[in-house]
Order: C-alpha cells, then sequence, then structure tokens
C-alpha cells in the first residue's frame, strides 16, 4: 500500500483511488449501479426520523448507520427541533454538488480555499394546503450562488461549474422531472 504522503491528493480526493474507481467502471459497467434507500418515522407533530443503513454498489451491500431528524419551525406547527424538509433538500443538493465541485478542482490540480453554495426558493403554502389548484405545491424555481476560491484560472472554475451542472445527480434531480412511484401499504 502506498504511503499517504506519496499519495496524489488534492483537497482530500485520492486522486489514484478515484481513478482506480473510475477504472474499474469503465472495465464493468455492473460496478457503476448504486442503489439508495432512507427509511422514514413520523416522531410526533411534525417531527420525522429518517435511518440510512446500507446502499448496495456495483451488487455489494455498504453499512451504513446515520440518522436524519426533521421538524417544521412552530409558525408550521412543528416544535422547531430539526431543519424542516425543503432545508434538507436544499442541503442534499448543496453537499452533491459540492462533491462535484472538490473533486473537479482536484482533477483540475487545483487547491480550494474557500466553497460555499448558498441556495433559495419560495413556496406559496397554497399549493400544499390544496387552497388554490392553480398554485403548484413546490418550487418553480431554486436559485444558488457558488462561492469557490483557490488557485485556478477564471476558465478553469468555469468549466469545473458546467461539468458540475452537468454530472451531479441532485442538480440533475432537481433540475427535471423523475418518476415518482408510491404505493400505500396499510398497516
Amino acid at each position: 500500500m502506498q504511503d499517504v504522503m506519496t499519495r496524489n491528493v488534492v483537497n482530500g480526493i485520492d486522486l489514484d483511488a478515484l481513478g482506480q474507481v473510475v477504472g474499474e467502471i469503465g472495465a464493468d459497467p455492473s460496478k457503476a449501479l448504486v442503489r439508495f434507500a432512507v427509511s422514514t418515522r413520523w416522531t410526533g407533530q411534525t417531527g420525522s426520523r429518517s435511518k440510512v443503513s446500507e446502499i448496495v454498489l456495483g451488487g455489494e451491500k455498504i453499512a451504513r448507520d446515520f440518522e436524519i431528524v426533521a421538524d417544521e419551525p412552530e409558525e408550521l406547527l412543528g416544535l422547531n427541533k430539526a431543519p424542516n424538509p425543503q432545508e434538507l433538500l436544499m442541503a442534499a443538493v448543496n453537499a452533491c454538488m459540492t462533491v462535484g465541485y472538490v473533486a473537479g478542482a482536484a482533477l483540475h490540480g487545483i487547491t480550494l480555499d474557500t466553497l460555499e453554495i448558498e441556495t433559495t426558493g419560495q413556496l406559496d403554502l397554497r399549493g400544499f394546503l390544496g387552497l388554490d389548484d392553480g398554485v403548484p405545491p413546490g418550487y418553480e424555481q431554486i436559485d444558488y450562488v457558488v462561492r469557490i476560491a483557490g488557485n485556478g484560472t477564471p476558465d478553469q472554475f468555469e468549466e469545473i461549474h458546467r461539468t458540475v451542472m452537468a454530472t451531479s445527480p441532485n442538480y440533475f434531480n432537481m433540475a427535471r422531472p423523475i418518476r415518482m412511484n408510491g404505493e400505500l401499504a396499510l398497516v
């Protein structure tokens, strides 16, 4: 095993390991498939607790053990004990894009000094509350600003930005409709 100090690491990303993963997936596309699953339980009032227990990557199960708590502010009938689902949605998009910016910079040999993504969106609660069929229950637009600095050129950062918009899974999920296959199971 190569010593960590001699590895090709930029922004905490091991480029040798990344190259190996890319090579393995390129050689065997079945290794590219990853399945995520989250189960969520109501905890009272507007609260919920989601559990992440595993992912399946290339047919292999990888144990995970994380909980995500959600709640609404008191003004929306919650206890204000955790971020609400909309804030978690934005956090998930930001986190996914962050991976893309960090990895993209690392692949270009750019050491980052700072990376921040600020995302905003406005909902009209009349749609959620069923008060007006003409009002959508979700966002019609999400705005975000990426603040990035490092030893790259403006052209390099612009290229990374375009790449993130083209390859980030959560950017893709938010920018295009995806099919939701819901099933009700009475217990």
